[in-house]
């Protein structure tokens, strides 16, 4: 076994998301307590170019036409003759759909220990997990001889895994793909008949804490004095408060607005994935360990239904004189 971390890359139609820019920058505060390197295993076909802002000591690539897109059955066969032959102290997968779906096979075919939710990792190497929908965080010494990692977002800066410099990308070969019972034949795309809030600059978010629907017109009167869009967390959209259009978070959009202003939201690793993008996030919410606190730039535990009529005055009086 060696003491390197190998970060598996998430990339879709041609981008690498940002959770693989987050995992990047955990690795390499990893690998300093390890001694070993960071070394990004990037799956696909014909995708080279996307190893060229990975800020990793080198890429392991596997080109083959049945890893272009994702399937868990590929990743995994993959996946598990890569950690063989090398051997790697921890691999840090992303705690999104495809993480998990891998991680979770990975672990059950090759007998290793599993850390879900992983936040950040301590100079002495310990890893820090957001459990209990990022109220707890748990910290505990990595299990070996290699740990599966699943990282969440918040911990580290996705720009903190980017680099100027192109690493050194050494090709892998791909076992044996053919006869997979699963593959991708065509992505279905809704249309789109509301607003593109992953387009949006200005974004007013509300979460479980609007309470109910007649009190979505304090995040619309807010949002129109702002000159920005409402959107929402998952349970307004599950409500039918707000159509899935405008739902932010791993089953919706990522969005990278100017400002995010969360209200009512408490911040589960499932929504914060999907903002951490975002050049500003301030959090409205009377719970001061609610978990949107950690990725917010400002933050208030003033009741909102207080703050966002006063807040929305002010902006108005503002913009008229």
């Amino acid at each position: 076994m060696n003491q390197d971390i190998l970060v598996v890359i998430e990339h879709l139609r041609g981008q690498v998301s940002d959770i693989s820019y987050t995992m990047l920058a955990a690795g390499r505060e990893l690998a300093q307590s390890t001694g070993g390197s960071v070394v990004a295993v990037l799956l696909g076909h014909n995708s080279q170019n996307l190893a060229g802002d990975l800020a990793a000591d080198r890429v392991l690539y596997v080109d083959h036409p049945a890893l272009a897109d994702f399937t868990p059955e590929a990743y995994q066969k993959t996946l598990a003759g890569l950690i063989g032959e090398n051997q790697p102290r921890a691999v840090l997968l992303g705690h999104t759909t495809i993480g998990m779906d891998v991680a979770s096979g990975l672990s059950a075919q090759l007998g290793l220990p599993l850390v879900s939710s992983g936040r950040s990792f301590t100079a002495d190497g310990k890893f820090i997990s957001q459990i209990c929908g990022g109220k707890i965080m748990a910290e505990g010494d990595l299990p070996g001889p290699t740990a599966l990692v699943t990282m969440v977002p918040g911990g580290y800066k996705p720009e903190q895994g980017q680099s100027t410099q192109p690493p050194q990308l050494t090709e892998a070969s791909a076992p044996a793909l053919e006869g997979l019972r699963v593959a991708l034949k065509q992505y279905i795309e809704p249309e789109v008949s509301d607003v593109d809030i992953a387009r949006e600059q200005l974004l007013v978010a509300v979460g479980r804490g609007i309470q109910n629907q007649d009190n979505l017109s304090l995040a619309e009167e807010l949002a129109e004095a702002m000159g920005g869009v409402v959107c929402a967390s998952r349970p307004v959209v599950d409500q039918g408060w707000l159509p899935t259009s405008r739902l932010v978070g791993k089953s919706g959009k990522t969005v990278k607005p100017k400002v995010f202003l969360a209200m009512g939201i408490s911040g589960a690793p499932e929504h914060v994935e999907a903002i951490t993008g975002s050049d500003v996030i301030i959090a409205i919410n009377t719970d001061p360990a609610a978990p949107i606190f950690n990725v917010a730039k400002y933050g208030t535990t003033a009741d909102l239904f207080d703050l966002v009529p006063a807040l929305t005055d002010q902006i108005r009086q503002a913009k008229s004189g």
